[in-house]
C-alpha cells in the first residue's frame, strides 16, 4: 500500500499511510526518541481498514501484529535511546466487561524480548467523575456503590512506559542549565518562579529543581485532561465516542527529559498530530504516520497552527478551549 498523501516541511514529516511500509523504508538508528499511544489491544477501533491494529481479531493476535511495530522502532532508534509508550489497564468482561487485563504488563514483556530495557513507569493520575463524565462506565456511577460496592469500579490511571534501546548511548541528553518549562497544572513556589529563564549554575536553579521533582516522580497527578489537541472534527460517524488524543503535558515532558534540541521524534500512530506537534514546537523534527485518512486531515490542520502556537499565549487558550468545547460527549 503506497502512502496517501505527505507533507514535508523543515520541521516535520507526516505520512498517511500504514506504519511499517513506512517505517521499513527509514534507515536505521537515526531515531532519537519515540512516543505513541498504541491501540489499546483491540478495546477501541479506529477504522475499518484491515490494517489497522484495532481490528485484531483477539488479544493475541493484536500482539502478534504489534510485534512488528515494536522490533521496527528498536530498528530505527539510536542505541541507548529512548521510546515511551502510553498505555492503561484494559477491560476484558464479556458481561459489562468489568475485569481487568494488564496491557501494560504484557507490552513491558513485548519489549524485554525485542531488544528493550524497561526503566521506568509514570503512573497518570485521572479523576474519577471525569472518567465516568467521559466514558459513561457503569461501574464509576455513584448509583453503583450504593447499589452493590462488590462491582464498584476505579477511575483507572494511565501509564507511560519507558524503554531504553539495549547498548550505551553515543550522544548522552544534556541538559547543562538544567529544565526551562514545566508542563503541568501544579503551581510553582515563588523561590522556583524566580529562577524561570535562569541559564547560570545549574546547581543554583530551583526552578529547574521543583520541576525535576515534579517530572521524576513515578505519580503524575499534575496533567491537564484537556490540554489536547482538537479531534472532533475528524470523527466519523461510525468512531468510538471516547476516542481521546494524548495529552500535550505528558508529550512535553517525556520529550525534554529524552530528547535535546534539533533531534527526530517519531511517533507511528500519529492520530491528530499530538506527538508531532509537541517535538516541534520543542525546538525537535518530528516523523508522523497515521493510518487513517480523517485522523491524517486533523492532522494536517493542527500542525498548521504551530508557530502560532509557539509566539502567542492567547491561540494556546484558543486551542485548548476549543479542545474542551468539543469534549462534551457524557
Amino acid at each position: 500500500m503506497a502512502v496517501k498523501d505527505q507533507i514535508l516541511t523543515d520541521e516535520y514529516a507526516i505520512y498517511n499511510g500504514d506504519c511499517i511500509e513506512v517505517m521499513q523504508s527509514l534507515p536505521d538508528e537515526k531515531i532519537h526518541l519515540s512516543v505513541y499511544s498504541p491501540p489499546f489491544g483491540g478495546l477501541y477501533h479506529y477504522s475499518s481498514d484491515e490494517r489497522d491494529l484495532s481490528n485484531s481479531s483477539n488479544y493475541t493476535e493484536f500482539f502478534e501484529h504489534y510485534e512488528f511495530v515494536v522490533r521496527e522502532l528498536n530498528r530505527l532508534t539510536m542505541s541507548g535511546r529512548i521510546t515511551a509508550v502510553h498505555c492503561t489497564d484494559i477491560p476484558s468482561g464479556n458481561t459489562g466487561r468489568d475485569y481487568l487485563t494488564d496491557f501494560p504488563g504484557d507490552i513491558i514483556r513485548l519489549h524485554e524480548r525485542t531488544g528493550w530495557h524497561f526503566i521506568a513507569r509514570h503512573t497518570i493520575w485521572k479523576e474519577p467523575l471525569w472518567v465516568r463524565n467521559r466514558t459513561l462506565t457503569k461501574s464509576l456511577a455513584h448509583r453503583t456503590v450504593v447499589d452493590d460496592g462488590a462491582y464498584a469500579g476505579v477511575a483507572s490511571a494511565d501509564y507511560l512506559l519507558v524503554f531504553r534501546k539495549r547498548g550505551g548511548n553515543p550522544k548522552p541528553v544534556t541538559h547543562p542549565i538544567g529544565l526551562t518549562r514545566y508542563a503541568g497544572e501544579a503551581p510553582l513556589p515563588p523561590d522556583a518562579l524566580k529562577f524561570k529563564g535562569f541559564e547560570g549554575d545549574q546547581k543554583q536553579n530551583k526552578f529547574s529543581h521543583h520541576v525535576w521533582r515534579r517530572y521524576a516522580s513515578s505519580i503524575w497527578d499534575d496533567i491537564r485532561m484537556n490540554r489536547v489537541l482538537p479531534f472532533q472534527d475528524c470523527k466519523d460517524p461510525d468512531d468510538e465516542e471516547h476516542v481521546h488524543p494524548l495529552q500535550l503535558d505528558v508529550i512535553d515532558r517525556v520529550i525534554c527529559l529524552r530528547s535535546q534540541p534539533g533531534e527526530t521524534v517519531l511517533t507511528p500512530f500519529m492520530g491528530v498530530g499530538s506527538e508531532v506537534f509537541g517535538a516541534v514546537i520543542a525546538g525537535r523534527k518530528g516523523i508522523g504516520i497515521e493510518l487513517k485518512e480523517s485522523y491524517f486531515r486533523q492532522a494536517v490542520a493542527n500542525l498548521s497552527k504551530w508557530k502560532d502556537f509557539e509566539l502567542n499565549d492567547s491561540i494556546q487558550e484558543e486551542l485548548f478551549q476549543e479542545s474542551e468545547a468539543d469534549d462534551g460527549e457524557g
